[in-house]
């Protein structure tokens, strides 16, 4: 009961946030489609007819895919860095929840409440480019609940540095164009980006969206990778978040920005 009590609050105040700095909200969102249109457009001039359908289909989905990982892997490292400029982050340490616990189900609330705003870029950009991708969701939530572990898993890696060194927005920055190549290179391209977090959950995702994949159409292989992924970088997200928790609080760094 505590538990839900603590994600229901947090998705009450994602929300609340979401709704009172609209303007802010909408110009993210509108920002993304521009990008979404910058791609398409780009294709359409220079891309080759033959295979223009396959290239839109692949910037969609790749597109939606990065802004999904930018919400959830750079999320807890930007919270961190507003409780410390706000003064509010020892104050999370002295919640009976533990700091993990808040961080964990505030991620999950905003992931709850993005997802809505990542659906609607997702069928606004498949009415914009006339391409209809294959959304079977018995085939497609089992791969991305699995995914999303992983990507859970490097957040907290991120928060972890954020903790001690608080002022971590140029790596923030950065890390949106590692993430955007991580999710537009292809498997075929880079087998090894196999091993990288998310990789392998997105490829599979790609191929049932563009060619209409099904659970039974991957081997074993595949799932050994996706879920052992998901298991080695959640805990090794988990497990570094906790030492530099240990680090900060031996310093006393976490009253102080």
């Amino acid at each position: 009961m505590r538990w839900f009590n603590l994600l229901t609050a947090n998705i009450r105040k994602e929300y609340i946030e979401l709704k009172r700095y609209l303007p802010n909200t909408l110009s993210m969102i509108i920002t993304f489609y521009a990008i979404f249109l910058a791609m398409f457009f780009g294709i359409k001039l220079v891309g080759s007819p033959d295979s223009m359908d396959t290239n839109i289909q692949y910037v969609i989905v790749n597109y939606i895919f990065w802004y999904l990982a930018m919400q959830v892997m750079n999320f807890i490292g930007w919270e961190i860095t507003n409780e410390a400029m706000r003064g509010t982050l020892e104050q999370l340490y002295m919640s009976p929840m533990g700091a993990w616990r808040i961080l964990l189900n505030r991620l999950a609330g905003s992931l709850l409440i993005n997802i809505s705003i990542i659906i609607a870029l997702l069928f606004i950009s498949m009415l914009t480019a006339g391409q209809w991708l294959n959304l079977n969701p018995i085939t497609l939530l089992p791969i991305l609940l699995v995914t999303l572990v992983s990507m859970f898993g490097t957040s907290f890696i991120v928060a972890g540095l954020s903790i001690i060194f608080k002022q971590v927005n140029a790596f923030l920055q950065i890390l949106q164009f590692i993430l955007m190549g991580l999710t537009f290179i292809p498997l075929t391209v880079a087998p090894y980006l196999a091993f990288a977090p998310f990789v392998k959950g997105i490829d599979l995702m790609r191929n049932v969206m563009i060619y209409h994949m099904s659970l039974t159409d991957f081997g074993l292989m595949d799932y050994a990778i996706l879920i052992g992924n998901a298991i080695a970088y959640f805990a090794i997200g988990s497990l570094i978040f906790l030492k530099c928790e240990k680090i900060a609080m031996k310093k006393g760094l976490l009253g102080h920005y």
